[in-house]
C-alpha cells in the first residue's frame, strides 16, 4: 500500500510540471506586449520605446523563454507569483488570499447541498424505478443538465429575489443568505450528475448475487438497501466527489459574477478584462493543482476502504 501511494505521489510530480508549462506557455502566447499592459494599467500617459525596454527588462521579458519558465516556476515554489498589475501595492498572493474565503464558503455549502440532495433523490430513484417519481426526476435531471449556470442564477435572482423579495440579489453583506441562491445555482448541475451515478449505481449492484443471497437468509428489505446496496454504490462515487470539489471551486467563476460574490472567479474575471496576466496565470494554475491533489487523494482514499483494490497491492 505504501508503495502505491508512493508511485502515485512521484506520478503526480511530472503531471504537476506539465501543468505548469503549459499555463506558462498559454499565457504567454496572448498577443499582448505584458510590459504595455503594465504600464497602461498603471495610466502611464506617454509610452516611449525606452520605458517599454527598461519595464520589460525589469520584468525579465528579454530573458531566454525556458530561463524566464524556470525563473517563473521557482518564485511560485517560494509562494511569490509576482505583483498585480491593477494593484501594484498587492501581490498575486495576497489578491488569491482575499477572494479565497469567499470562493471556498461558495463551494462549500454547495457541496453540501449536492450531497443531501443527491444521496436520497438517488436512492429512491433506484428503489422505486420507473415510478412517478423516478419519471420526474428523471426529467429534472434532464432539465438541469440542460441549464446554464448563469441563466439559472439569473431566474432565481428574478423570482426569489426581485418578484418575492426574499434574499439578496448580491454581494456577501447579508451574511449566509448571500450565499443561498448562489449555492443552489452552483448545485443544480452536480446534484444531476450524483442523482443519475448513484441511481445507476444501485441498480446494478441489486442485480448481483449478494443481494440474492441477503433476501434468502430473510434479511429487511430496508437493511439490505441501505447497508449493502448503498454502501457498495457509494464506493465508485468518492472519486467523482473528489473530483467535484475542484469542479465546484472553478465553476464558481460565473456564479460569482452573476451574483457580485467578491471571490477567485470575479477576481479572475477582471484580471481578464484588465489584462493583469500575474493573477490570470497563479488562477489557472491554482486550478490544475487542485484537480492534480484531489484526485490523487480521493484515489487513495478509495484505495485504502476497497477491499477489492487493497488486495492488488
Amino acid at each position: 500500500m505504501i508503495k502505491y501511494i508512493t508511485k502515485r505521489l512521484l506520478t503526480a510530480i511530472p503531471l504537476l510540471l506539465t501543468i505548469s508549462f503549459v499555463c506558462f506557455v498559454f499565457i504567454n502566447a496572448i498577443p499582448s506586449d505584458p510590459a504595455e499592459v503594465a504600464l497602461r494599467v498603471n495610466q502611464v500617459t506617454v509610452i516611449s520605446e525606452e520605458l517599454l525596454e527598461q519595464t520589460r527588462e525589469e520584468m525579465g521579458l528579454n530573458d531566454p523563454y525556458l530561463i524566464r519558465y524556470f525563473n517563473w516556476l521557482i518564485d511560485c515554489l517560494r509562494l511569490d507569483f509576482g505583483i498585480s498589475y491593477v494593484n501594484p501595492q498587492r501581490t498575486v498572493l495576497s489578491e488569491m488570499i482575499r477572494g479565497l474565503p469567499n470562493t471556498l464558503q461558495l463551494a462549500c455549502w454547495s457541496l453540501v447541498l449536492v450531497v443531501v440532495i443527491s444521496l436520497p433523490v438517488g436512492f429512491f430513484c433506484a428503489v422505486y424505478k420507473d415510478s412517478l417519481f423516478d419519471k420526474i426526476m428523471r426529467t429534472f435531471i434532464f432539465m438541469t443538465t440542460a441549464m446554464p449556470a448563469y441563466w439559472v442564477g439569473l431566474l432565481l435572482m428574478w423570482i426569489v429575489s426581485i418578484k418575492l423579495d426574499l434574499l439578496p440579489t448580491s454581494g456577501m453583506s447579508d451574511g449566509y443568505k448571500s450565499l443561498i441562491l448562489p449555492s443552489i445555482t452552483v448545485a443544480l448541475t452536480y446534484v444531476s450528475t450524483f442523482i443519475r451515478l448513484i441511481r445507476t449505481n444501485m441498480l446494478e449492484n441489486m442485480k448481483q448475487d449478494y443481494v440474492l443471497y441477503a433476501n434468502v437468509r430473510g434479511l429487511k428489505q430496508s437493511s439490505i438497501l441501505a447497508k449493502h446496496v448503498l454502501r457498495n454504490s457509494l464506493h465508485t462515487c468518492i472519486v467523482a466527489i473528489g473530483m467535484s470539489v475542484p469542479q465546484l471551486i472553478a465553476g464558481t467563476i460565473v456564479v460569482e459574477n452573476v451574483f457580485a460574490i467578491p471571490g477567485l472567479g470575479t477576481l479572475c474575471i477582471e484580471a481578464i478584462f484588465n489584462r493583469d496576466f500575474p493573477i490570470i496565470q497563479t488562477y489557472v494554475l491554482f486550478i490544475g493543482i487542485l484537480f492534480v491533489s484531489f484526485n490523487l487523494l480521493f484515489d487513495i482514499i478509495q484505495t485504502v476502504i476497497d477491499p477489492k483494490l487493497r488486495k492488488e497491492f
